[in-house]
């Protein structure tokens, strides 16, 4: 009997935790400007704006890598951007919002990450197919929010190559809006080389 009641108890502790390190995501893509959103999209340059939200998101900070995988395996994580450098980068309030820019030509993948008040440094990273083959992806799918642990690493957007069909056809969108983890997308979908962008605040 005792064991038959600890286990409701154990999840009303894990989901109370989760509840109080929730943060709620919604993003705004690109340009409103079609003409300009056109001529981003010929010069493969790629932004999104992530809003974060959270009752305990006040006085933390944010850590943000570029995982590499090759071959379906962690070959390099790099930090693009370190908030605990200095109090400055403290969140305010329960709000935050972060543009993640990147261009991807000429065999480079170009990035950036700026703030309300600040721009991080640019970092470039060597790509292995043909630049065309890659494209940015987020992993909304059809939902307009997501909702993230804060004490987590999570993957917020993959620089990705397509997976291939038989039929000689490609998709981005049956990668990143399938119920694999993204730290499996290359073993599970066959693909020899793709970036991942994680966040997690402390």
């Amino acid at each position: 009997m005792k064991f038959k009641n600890l286990l409701p108890l154990l999840i009303l502790a894990v989901n109370f935790s989760f509840a109080q390190n929730n943060i709620k995501v919604t993003t705004n893509y690109g340009s409103k400007n079609a003409e300009i959103q056109n001529l981003i999209d010929f010069e493969k340059i790629y932004f999104e704006q992530f809003n974060f939200e959270g009752k305990y998101l006040k006085g933390k900070q944010y850590v943000i890598n570029l995982q590499e995988f090759a071959d379906g395996k962690l070959i390099n994580t790099s930090l693009l951007f370190d908030g605990r450098e200095a109090d400055f980068f403290k969140i305010k309030s329960n709000k935050e919002s972060l543009t993640f820019l990147f261009k991807v030509a000429d065999g480079k993948l170009k990035t950036s990450i700026r703030g309300v008040k600040f721009g991080s440094k640019k970092s470039y990273f060597d790509l292995k197919s043909d630049s065309d083959d890659y494209t940015l992806k987020d992993f909304f799918g059809n939902k307009t929010e997501l909702n993230i642990d804060s004490n987590q690493e999570t993957p917020i957007l993959t620089i990705i190559t397509p997976t291939k069909h038989p039929d000689g056809s490609a998709s981005y969108c049956e990668v990143v809006q399938s119920d694999v983890k993204p730290e499996n997308l290359g073993t599970h979908f066959k693909i020899p080389h793709y970036f991942l962008v994680t966040i997690q605040f402390k």
